[in-house]
């Protein structure tokens, strides 16, 4: 970086610069408009072409990096190979998988998708819709059981889910000191209940990572299409129904609906008892590393967010988990 530029934490790609130095290293059609869409946990631009539309994921820098976009990708080809319902990546003109861009803040990865068909469900999932999602969910850990990928990418282990959390979250609750306490009780706890989980197939496996209504897409014939694999890695099955019944407990999700999801996912492969018994504290592992990605995410973007008010609800939610008068299914 040139010493007279100012360094930067993050910055937004121009559209048009994408269309003349990414996308001109994909074979599509002739592009029409290039538009910055959404910025989340990587920034999104929709691409529109005289043929149909795609999306462009672009990585932050200060979130993944180029082994962890090419597991994800890779991750997806092999499941698009196998013929299942997702959002994939299109190669390049020389075959690669995404596009590495020197950004000011430093290196960032672009990917091309297709665009899922479909929208996402108005007014969230019905029950069909959510029996259809778990069973499209299981078919995904059953399939990438022999997923092979040489880049390395962090497992969703209890350190990283909960410990790498806790050191994340733990600094904003230094002058709330019961609630400090709180949290460290609820990870002791869930750490202790999940501490001998079985480690090896099938209970361990594949996971998406974040399966919610947000990133599915149904079509008028009912046909689903999941996207946003960006929080995928090796992990328990069970995590992702975990991740689903947190993400739906948050939403207000109905229990029929949520009972609908987890007849789907049996409908393809029967939980064990022990799976089952375990959801509860999945769902508060979930929560917890949701938790410290928001913070993580705020200090780079909207530091506003982190107050009061923030961190109150987050531990009311969390309690309200971890309460037998929040039914999970």
């Amino acid at each position: 970086m040139k010493d007279n530029v100012f360094p930067v934490t993050y910055s937004t790609l121009e559209s048009s610069a994408l269309v003349n130095r990414v996308l001109t290293q994909y074979k599509i059609e002739a592009i029409e408009n290039c538009q910055f869409w959404n910025r989340g946990l990587s920034d999104v631009y929709l691409v529109e072409t005289l043929g149909k539309p795609y999306i462009l994921r672009v990585s932050h820098h200060h979130w993944r990096s180029q082994s962890d976009i090419q597991f994800e990708l890779e991750l997806l080809d092999f499941l698009r190979q196998r013929h299942l319902p997702i959002a994939y990546p299109l190669r390049t003109t020389d075959g690669q998988l995404f596009v590495p861009i020197d950004a000011p803040e430093g290196q960032r990865y672009a990917a091309l998708f297709i665009y899922a068909p479909g929208q996402i469900p108005v007014g969230d999932l019905n029950p069909k819709q959510s029996w259809q999602l778990g069973e499209t969910l299981a078919k995904v850990h059953n399939t990438a059981l022999d997923f092979r990928c040489t880049a390395p990418r962090q497992a969703l282990t209890l350190e990283y889910l909960l410990d790498d959390s806790f050191g994340a979250i733990a600094p904003f609750l230094q002058e709330r000191s019961q609630d400090l306490e709180y949290l460290e009780g609820a990870i002791s706890r869930v750490k202790l209940q999940l501490g001998d989980f079985p480690c090896e197939p099938p209970f361990w496996g594949i996971c998406w990572g974040d399966p919610h209504s947000g990133n599915a897409h149904f079509t008028p014939d009912e046909q689903i299409s999941l996207f946003d694999f960006d929080q995928c890695g090796y992990g328990w099955r069970a995590f992702d129904l975990g991740k689903f019944l947190q993400v739906s407990a948050r939403a207000g999700l109905s229990k029929t609906v949520r009972e609908a999801f987890m007849a789907g996912y049996q409908s393809v492969q029967p939980l064990t008892e022990i799976e089952i018994n375990a959801l509860r504290a999945f769902t508060k592992v979930a929560h917890i590393w949701v938790w410290s990605i928001n913070i993580n995410m705020a200090v780079v973007h909207n530091w506003c967010r982190l107050d009061d008010y923030y961190f109150r609800q987050r531990l009311e939610q969390l309690k309200h988990l971890a309460s037998p008068d929040c039914p999970l299914f």
